[in-house]
């Protein structure tokens, strides 16, 4: 997570108000939920973060869930931030409290991504929701494009690198525009990693990108 998508994260909770509710799909160390939590605080919102802390190699498990308790009581937020775990795509059916801001960082896959979209059934009227690496993963970005490029329930606004930004709302069309208008940077990105995995970390530079790293 950036400075520029931290910032993103903590605007959007600073536009909630008292008694709001945020949920956070997806919360891995805690890095984004205290940024969240931080900020939710000091209008008077809670937070909710939703992960499955899995077992593995890739998801860290155990391990990972005590690191996560441990970053929200280091940064004095357990009385802001519950922990719900399990998995968001079974969470949700049987979901019953309304939420005002919706924060998407799960697996990144085009099913999961468009099931987890399905939590903005719980939010009001132009509730804002944010994803993370839209435009920047291959299944988050496909999502994208069937469900707000070419859907009628989510309006893209803006972006913080891949951290995007979405209000529920029916789209216009300037708003399916901007939404095109962000596939270049997408394939962009797609290259990129591309080429970090066949060890060409030079000709990235040539597009701008000097780091091992994926963009995001």
């Amino acid at each position: 997570m950036t400075r520029d998508q931290g910032l993103a994260l903590w605007n959007a909770a600073r536009r909630l108000g008292k008694g709001d509710v945020i949920v956070e799909i997806g919360s891995h160390q805690g890095r984004s939920t205290v940024v969240l939590g931080s900020a939710a605080r000091t209008v008077g919102a809670k937070v909710i973060a939703v992960d499955p802390f899995v077992d593995g190699k890739l998801f860290g498990g155990s391990p990972t869930r005590q690191r996560f308790e441990a970053n929200i009581t280091a940064a004095g937020l357990d009385d802001v931030v519950e922990l719900v775990s399990g998995y968001s795509t079974k969470l949700r059916p049987d979901w019953d409290r309304p939420i005002q801001l919706l924060y998407i960082d799960g697996k990144h896959d085009y099913w999961t991504y468009t099931d987890d979209l399905l939590w903005s059934e719980y939010l009001p009227p132009g509730g804002e929701i944010l994803v993370h690496d839209c435009f920047s993963s291959i299944g988050v970005t496909l999502g994208t494009i069937a469900k707000v490029l070419f859907g009628r329930r989510y309006a893209y606004v803006d972006r913080a690198t891949s951290l995007a930004r979405f209000q529920l709302r029916k789209p216009t069309s300037a708003d399916r525009l901007r939404t095109l208008a962000q596939l270049p940077w997408f394939f962009r990105n797609v290259c990129i990693k591309v080429l970090l995995r066949l060890r060409l970390r030079a000709v990235a530079r040539l597009v701008g990108h000097d780091s091992p790293y994926d963009p995001y």
